[in-house]
Formats: structure tokens, sequence, C-alpha cells
């Protein structure tokens, strides 16, 4: 049985992608940053017909917490075949004339420290099952309308590390594939469950990205859009675009 953990998965895109590729027959772990958070999502993936999904307490912002969880998955998913990174968080959405270091650096920690932490951690037991990674994240090009600098620059950062890692797995030959999926605009209870045009929902986009997981092709060092961010919104939509990203 092929298995998938997806930081972040108790809600949002995460929460949507557990029960789509759980109803496909995969084995399904999630992360969230409380145990109660973690129990509640397991109950409503089982309630939508999920078989024995299970969860996980992991911190992205504390590194003993990536540590704890690596050991925990080595030990209890020895046949993990897929890491989904889309825990994160937006940061203050400042833009960078105001941007605090401490802000720049906790969404630092969590969306390119934690994150490249938890990957590196998890490729041994990845590279045993030929597996794959996924990084969930934007563009990161100037857009006038949304232009927050700690997150867009924790995302910049890890489509670097995406694209450093797929050639340096190629140079090695470590059988493990990475890319990065962008869903575009997306409604999630982060953003006030906003719907304007060029929205999508949770369940929309997690059905598009398990397309793409299961199109049996390889996407190593791949960016690739599901919607395009936008860039030309209305004055009502402006108002919403520091959420557009938050899962």
């Amino acid at each position: 049985m092929k298995t998938v953990f997806i930081t972040g998965g108790d809600k949002g895109i995460s929460f949507a992608l557990a029960q789509a590729l759980g109803q496909q027959g995969w084995q399904v772990i999630i992360s969230s940053r409380t145990t109660a958070h973690g129990q509640n999502a397991i109950r409503a993936l089982t309630s939508a017909g999920i078989e024995n999904p299970t969860a996980i307490t992991l911190d992205l912002n504390e590194p003993t917490s990536i540590t704890a969880a690596i050991e925990t998955l080595t030990k209890h998913a020895p046949n993990l075949t897929l890491l989904i990174n889309n825990a994160g968080i937006p940061g203050s959405q400042a833009d960078s004339l105001t941007e605090s270091m401490d802000d720049l650096r906790t969404t630092m920690q969590v969306n390119f420290f934690g994150t490249t932490q938890l990957t590196q951690g998890l490729l041994p037991q990845l590279a045993k099952s030929n597996g794959r990674i996924i990084n969930v994240t934007i563009p990161t090009a100037p857009n006038p309308h949304w232009n927050p600098l700690a997150y867009k620059a924790s995302k910049a950062a890890q489509n670097v590390m995406m694209q450093t890692l797929a050639l340096d797995l190629n140079k090695q030959h470590l059988p493990v594939e990475i890319f990065s999926i962008h869903p575009g605009p997306t409604t999630t209870d982060l953003n006030g469950n906003t719907k304007l045009p060029g929205f999508h929902s949770s369940a929309n986009v997690a059905n598009q990205m398990s397309k793409i997981i299961n199109d049996g092709q390889s996407h190593q060092g791949q960016f690739i859009e599901i919607y395009p961010e936008l860039t030309g919104v209305s004055s009502v939509a402006k108002g919403f675009f520091a959420g557009l990203f938050k899962r």
C-alpha cells in the first residue's frame, strides 16, 4: 500500500488531499500542531470512509518536534512513499518597509528551515521506496496587489530548495523525486472561506493535485501551476488577497 505523509493535514488543502488520496487507497498520515486538532481530523477522515488514517504532532517552528516526527515516521511508516510539504504560516503579511525581523525569522523557520529539516530527515526513508516529495508553494515574482516580504521570501527559499535538491538527487543517483505545485487562490477557513472569481475549493484543488500525483510521469524539479496567481483583482478581492494562500 502506498503511504503519504501530509503536513498540516488537519484542515484546508492538506485535509482535502488526505481525503482524496485516502479514498484512492493510500495509507494516510497527517500532521497537526496540536493533538486535539489531529484527532478531530482523524475522526472526520474516518467518517468519510478513509481506512486507518493516523496523525502525529508536528510543529515546524520547533526543531526538536521535527526530529521526533522523523523518528516516529521512520519507526512506524517504513514504507513511506510520498511526502507532501503543505504546512506553513503566512507571516504578518507586512511589506518590506514594515516587516519585523522577528516575524521574518519565524516565517522562514517554519516555511523554509523547518520544511527543509523534515525533508532531509525523511530522504533515506523515501529513497528505500523510490519515493516522491511535493512542496505546495507559490510563484514569487513581483505582484503589486500582494507583496508580503516574509511569506514570499520563505517560499522563494523553499522553491530554491526544491530545485537544488532535484539536481543533487539526480547527481547522487538517489531514487527520490521532488517537485512543487502551486494550487492557486483557494477558499479555506483561514481566509474566511472567501468565494470570489478566481477562487477554488480545497476539494477541487486536491482533486487536481491527486491527478498529478497519480499520472505516472516524472516531474523532477518542476514547478506546476494548477491555477495561476491572480495579478489583476477587484477592489473587493484585494481586501482578501493576503489570505489567498493560507491553508
